[in-house]
């Protein structure tokens, strides 16, 4: 059985800060984004917290794609992406079980 996966965008208080990761666990992994369990990391230096965006993938492989193309994107684009999902920019994770 494949895995599938996710790509997801953090950040931080004031949407200064923008963290694109991927997973194949969203909710433990932006869990432990919001616990700050690896406190040296980019999104526990910059506060990256809040869950803005999301996308799920039949494979991990895909999702991975998916990350390095949205990391390779201008900001206002990002910015873009997630106004059209998420134009309040509230935090997703409450929507996760």
């Amino acid at each position: 059985m494949e895995r599938g996966g996710y790509v997801y965008i953090l950040t931080n208080f004031k949407h200064t800060v923008l963290y694109i990761g991927v997973t194949s666990e969203l909710y433990f992994r932006i869990k432990e984004h919001k616990d700050k369990c690896y406190p040296n990391s980019f999104s526990a230096r910059y506060n990256c917290n809040l869950l803005v965006f999301f996308e799920q993938f039949d494979s991990i492989e895909e999702a991975i794609i998916r990350e390095k193309q949205l990391k390779n994107w201008k900001r206002a684009w990002k910015i873009n992406l997630i106004n059209e999902l998420n134009p309040n920019w509230e935090d997703l994770f409450l929507t996760l079980k």
